[in-house]
């Protein structure tokens, strides 16, 4: 257990937290008459760290999921043959699980048994860190820290409960999850659980897809995701789940880094902003391309093709993490935009054909993606100036922000009037030269300006007809 004096300061912690009315109602309702409910694991961590809980809040209780089903009108059976279910009431999710005793893990997922306890120790027992197997009763003040959580809190230490490599072979994703706490928690593994990390392996394969992908997903909302990525590449894991984010590690550069391929992609994606998943993701893939492009001129790398390359691998690796469509689009878009060259002699058609290609939805993040690029080479005075291209950009669209052929000020049906065209192909290569030209000289863009360039060219088609 934590010292007295440990221990009293959490209880302090945990007794002022302003718990949700609605919640406090559902433990009474879980622990009457004579039954236990535990509020459990991350919602005990994170209050005790001072972080806000997110997500459902988590509860262990002894009564079992068909008693939990009667207790409340609203119940999700999430995981029900492993006694846990989903309470919605009020305004709270609880994920409460009935307290266990676990079987073996024959698929290095889930155990293939469990059995159900009225020993919270017991259940504290089976989960995988020290700093998870707490438990807390806001009415009775009651705080369960069988294996010195507290203490481990206290040091920033990540330990196994009991023998490290049970814990991980129990559960292939579980090394995973402590490089993610590395990085969300500012924590690191301790020497034997740190050693462990590696020995599930062989079982890397039996891990679903999706939960390889939200265990990363969250890792990179950290400070510094690059906590967690070192802790999987020492382990093993890197070369597993980001084979070719592994494959960059050595790569040598050119003067205008001061890193290897790497290390550079680490410090971009500590760069990124943390609240933007899809510019997160793109900073951990945008280079990954380079391996294979490399050539060597000098003793100094080129890498001619590789943010094509590297969009067509980070496609593939996001589908094979089960990315959803829109999501995987939005970061390939911007692995392969982002080695944009602007150069103060553009023109100012030529920035808005480079938006008309980005995407202006899509500047902002491929700014902050160029940004953290240009801040992970180590090089002062290295990439595009961006600030410049910035002033450009507002400049342009307060000029037109006609872009497109839907915001062309005449459609297709003028297309057809005007030049006694049928629906077809033609129409929209008419309406892409209108854009040009509009893209050339916004002054153009009104309708009425439109309306008459379309009747020149219905002129012009009139005089060539007639011409013998």
């Amino acid at each position: 257990m934590g010292t007295g004096t440990t221990h009293d300061r959490a209880r302090e912690r945990l007794a002022g937290e302003p718990w949700p009315d609605a919640l406090i109602d559902a433990l009474a309702r879980l622990r009457q008459p004579e039954h236990a409910a535990y509020l459990v694991g991350g919602t005990v961590r994170d209050v005790l760290l001072g972080r806000p809980v997110l997500g459902p809040i988590d509860v262990a209780t002894d009564r079992t999921p068909d008693d939990v089903q009667r207790l409340f009108a609203h119940v999700e059976p999430i995981g029900i043959r492993h006694g846990t279910v989903l309470i919605l009431h009020g305004d709270v999710r609880v994920e409460c699980t009935t307290m266990r005793r676990e079987g073996v893990y024959d698929d290095a997922r889930r155990p293939s048994s469990v059995v159900f306890t009225r020993d919270p120790i017991e259940d504290l027992a089976r989960r995988d860190l020290t700093v998870n197997a707490m438990a807390w009763a806001p009415d009775t003040g009651e705080l369960l820290d069988p294996f010195d959580g507290l203490a481990d809190l206290d040091r920033r230490v990540l330990r196994a409960v009991g023998e490290p490599r049970d814990r991980f072979t129990e559960d292939a994703l579980r090394p995973l999850r402590v490089a993610r706490f590395a990085a969300t928690l500012d924590m690191e593994p301790e020497p034997r659980t740190r050693a462990a990390l590696g020995v599930s392996l062989d079982r890397a394969d039996r891990v679903a897809a999706e939960r390889v992908r939200d265990e990363l997903q969250r890792m990179l909302t950290a400070r510094q995701p690059s906590r967690g990525l070192e802790l999987l590449r020492e382990s093993g894991w890197l070369a597993r789940v980001l084979p070719e984010i592994a494959a960059c590690v050595g790569v040598a550069q050119n003067r205008w880094h001061r890193h290897d391929v790497y290390r550079h992609t680490l410090l971009v994606c500590d760069a990124a902003p943390a609240e933007n998943e899809i510019v997160r993701w793109a900073a951990l893939l945008h280079d990954i391309g380079k391996p294979p492009t490399r050539v060597d001129h000098d003793g100094e790398g080129t890498f001619y093709g590789h943010a094509e390359i590297g969009a067509r691998l980070a496609r593939a690796r996001l589908d094979a993490l089960r990315f959803p469509a829109a999501l995987r689009d939005a970061i390939v878009h911007l692995v392969r935009e982002h080695m944009f060259d602007y150069r103060p002699e553009w023109s100012d058609a030529a920035v808005r054909r480079w938006l008309r290609r980005v995407g202006l939805d899509q500047v902002d993040a491929l700014f902050a993606l160029r940004a953290a690029d240009v801040e992970g080479t180590g090089v002062p005075g290295s990439g595009p100036p961006l600030a410049e291209l910035r002033d450009r950009v507002a400049r342009v669209l307060a000029q037109s922000r006609v872009l497109h052929v839907r915001d062309l000020a005449v459609g297709g049906e003028d297309v057809m009037r005007i030049l006694r065209m049928s629906p077809g192909p033609e129409v929209g290569r008419v309406l892409s030269a209108l854009l040009e030209e509009v893209t050339d000289d916004p002054r153009r863009r009104s309708r009425e300006a439109l309306l008459e360039r379309l009747s020149e060219w219905s002129s012009n088609r009139v005089e060539e007809s007639s011409d013998p």
